[in-house]
């Protein structure tokens, strides 16, 4: 474990490979044809009550029942990214440690107020999973991803749990959780695991990345601490009631069938990437995306470009370097085309 001031652009997000031009999307992780058309409709009647400020309440208790807490162990959220701020600016922290290769927003946010950031980085021969013993006993701050963005992988909940210790918080970055069938190894819901703090995005799986809404679930004083952080009315009005839509039965129904239809549509994909001998995927991946090494996966990603297609670098997150590249799982008929491209991308740089 170790500090580090390096070259990786923590705030290099999917976004950027596909802003300005007409590509079909790869690099970024949310679900196409989203949001559905009976959330849009939700949204849209929430416009008449622009002129009231934004009240939390309803949502909240809308999350709180969803996960079986109380409401005060539920704090919403201009999406996840909005939460790693708080918690980088409202917790007393002496030694944070970020577990790589993940999203970056955290460690960026830790920087951001002064902390000197740790990092544990997973290995590719260990297929990027978690060795508890790797994360340092004095760590006071641990933030990890499950499924981690990009690796994919889904580490045992219980694993991640026996992180937790007197006097440390363990932030989950559950926000591709809901992409998972059944949502196995979440935390969310679980009040027994002490210092535990799990932060969900609806941005992803219903196509809200624009409305910006997501939630953090902690102990009662965490989230008494975060909300002072927080401006007044974070959350618009509609994105409140989006929030409170996606809580119902039936939306998580439909979550539930599209985390199947995205492993069926992954399933895919690997299949037809194992078709490469200059590919390597990492084994067991469980999120709405892929990650894979190609040697020079740099210029084959620029290849990929001219040929029409965004793909994720992945050289922005610690613990990979330029031959790394992230794939969002889409429909059958984009994935045969993207795996066409990828044939000829290869074969350009042959």
């Amino acid at each position: 474990m170790h500090t580090h001031t390096d070259a990786h652009d923590l705030r290099h997000h999917g976004d950027a490979e596909v802003r300005d031009e007409k590509l079909i999307d790869l690099a970024v992780n949310v679900r196409t044809n989203t949001p559905p058309d009976w959330l849009r409709e939700r949204i849209a009647d929430s416009l008449t009550g622009l002129a009231a400020y934004p009240d939390a309440r309803a949502a909240r208790a809308a999350v709180a029942e969803r996960h079986d807490l109380p409401s005060n162990r539920v704090l919403l959220t201009a999406g996840a990214a909005e939460a790693f701020v708080l918690l980088a600016r409202a917790l007393p922290v002496r030694r944070p440690v970020v577990v790589h290769p993940q999203f970056t927003e955290p460690e960026a946010a830790l920087r951001d107020v002064g902390h000197e950031v740790g990092r544990v980085l997973l290995r590719e021969e260990d297929g990027f999973r978690l060795d508890p013993a790797a994360v340092p006993e004095d760590a006071d701050l641990v933030v990890i991803g499950n499924p981690t963005n990009p690796t994919s992988v889904l580490h045992p909940g219980a694993s991640i749990a026996a992180l937790a210790r007197p006097g440390r918080t363990l932030v989950v970055d559950e926000a591709f959780m809901d992409a998972v069938p059944g949502e196995r190894e979440s935390l969310a819901g679980r009040t027994d695991v002490p210092g535990l703090v799990v932060l969900r995005s609806l941005t992803k799986t219903w196509g809200l990345a624009g409305l910006r809404i997501g939630y953090v679930l902690a102990g009662p004083e965490t989230v008494e601490a975060l909300e002072g952080a927080q401006p007044l009315w974070p959350v618009s009005t509609p994105a409140l009631v989006a929030a409170e839509a996606c809580m119902s039965r039936v939306a998580l129904a439909e979550a539930e069938h599209a985390a199947h239809r995205i492993g069926v549509e992954r399933a895919h994909l690997l299949a037809g990437l194992a078709e490469f001998d200059e590919v390597r995927t990492v084994e067991g991946s469980e999120g709405p995306f892929v990650l894979l090494r190609i040697d020079g996966a740099d210029a084959v990603r620029e290849r990929l470009r001219s040929l029409g297609f965004a793909a994720r670098r992945g050289d922005t997150f610690p613990g990979l370097d330029r031959n790394w590249l992230r794939i969002a799982v889409r429909d059958r008929v984009t994935t045969n085309r993207f795996l066409q491209a990828l044939d000829q991308a290869l074969l350009m740089g042959g």
